[in-house]
């Protein structure tokens, strides 16, 4: 196909939430080949220091690197945070982290420029979000909120009903009113929105970082289509032993994904 680019899409994340990415990838360039990486030997990173989630991520861009990229998506609120400008200052493919375009989603659907955050504790420590907000929408009033409990909730599938909602509530509740945006700063957290939106209301507009990212992906790929033919290819790549991988990335795919591999990067 003339025009036509050779090269997957390579998405990394410490575990299995990068999984909400590469699904919505998946729904938004369904032509794309994607190869994705799952480093279950070493998560969470959200507890490791800044220099350790760096030389991590530079070792799973250079097993993904092998796999012919043409760009590569940091698929990890906390990877994004401390690694993409070292990955991006030093990779011979674009790369785009999850923070930056869930800020601009933010920008753009906000009316009264206050705007929650939620991610996992590390990803709230490092302000990752709170600087990307600060630059997006200049004089905005940030509240940000660590919600750990609501990544174990997703990954047991525990996504419906009155135990997620009474979570949500707890973390969430004096949020009602407050705010008229909320960024989902973890990629588990797109599973929850339902009970997230039940018990903050329709008034506050839900930024899936997911969505956001696969938007930017496919801004960054205009007018550069993978080469046409067939079945894209999907690899999914795990660096400890898969056992629960398949049943857990079938919450966050909606499909059991295809042969996992484990690999030592």
């Amino acid at each position: 196909m003339q025009g036509a680019t050779m090269g997957k899409i390579g998405v990394f994340d410490s575990g299995v939430g990068g999984l909400t990415v590469l699904h919505a990838l998946h729904r938004r360039l369904p032509a794309e080949p994607t190869v994705y990486l799952g480093d279950t030997a070493r998560v969470p990173y959200g507890t490791k220091s800044p220099d350790t989630v760096i030389r991590y991520s530079r070792t799973n861009a250079r097993f993904l690197l092998q796999h012919d990229l043409r760009l590569l998506v940091v698929a990890c609120n906390t990877a994004t945070a401390h690694a993409l400008e070292a990955l991006q200052a030093e990779l011979p493919v674009p790369v785009i982290g999850v923070v930056e375009p869930g800020a601009r989603a933010a920008a753009a659907l906000t009316r009264t420029r206050r705007i929650g955050v939620i991610g996992t504790a590390g990803t709230i420590a490092s302000g990752a979000y709170q600087r990307a907000l600060a630059q997006a929408i200049p004089g905005a009033e940030v509240v940000a909120r660590a919600c750990p409990l609501l990544v174990p909730l997703a990954e047991e599938g525990w996504t419906e009903g009155e135990v997620p909602r009474l979570v949500v509530e707890r973390y969430l509740g004096d949020l009602r009113g407050s705010i008229d945006t909320l960024v989902l700063g973890c990629t588990h957290y797109p599973l929850l929105k339902e009970a997230i939106a039940d018990v903050l209301g329709p008034q506050v507009a839900l930024v899936d970082s997911a969505e956001a990212t696969a938007a930017a992906v496919e801004d960054a790929l205009r007018g550069r289509p993978a080469a046409g033919g067939g079945t894209p290819t999907r690899r999914y790549f795990v660096t400890d032993v898969p056992a629960r991988f398949p049943e857990i990335a079938a919450r966050f795919l909606g499909h059991v994904p295809e042969a996992v591999e484990q690999v030592d990067v």
